[in-house]
């Protein structure tokens, strides 16, 4: 019969991770890493998932600042219709414009911008049909 101490558990699980160290020192290492990066994006998809469940991120009226993956987002619509819709190639450059550049670019002010995107909303929203 054997009799069990507190701290034999304990003493055990130590035993164990330092034998784990000595011989398998890159296993443990990369256990680490890879642990470390799926709890990276795990936290990255749990503040996501929380900030568009706020129901103050939806239909938010347009400003500089956003991108047109922002607005479709924010408007729920599908990214490539209001891409199609205004038609704006994202292969075009590395990185996603702002409304305001991208009204610069167009030659345009941004309310002329602002007006087109929520035409190009709207058309999306009747063409669509809703769940």
């Amino acid at each position: 019969m054997s009799t069990h101490r507190p701290g034999d558990a304990q003493e055990t699980m130590m035993q164990a991770l330092t034998r784990l160290w000595k011989n398998h020192r890159l296993l443990v290492i990369g256990f680490s890493l890879a642990s470390m990066i799926a709890l990276v994006f795990l936290v990255r998809l749990l503040l996501f998932a929380l900030y568009w469940q706020d129901p103050d991120h939806r239909n938010q009226p347009l400003e500089a600042w956003m991108t047109l993956g922002y607005v479709a987002h924010s408007y729920d619509i599908p990214r490539h219709a209001l891409f199609e819709e205004l038609a704006f190639d994202p292969t075009a450059r590395e990185e996603r414009p702002t409304l305001a550049e991208l009204a610069e670019e167009r030659g345009v002010t941004f309310e002329v911008l602002e007006q087109q995107i929520i035409a190009a909303i709207e058309d999306i929203r009747r063409e669509t049909p809703r769940p």
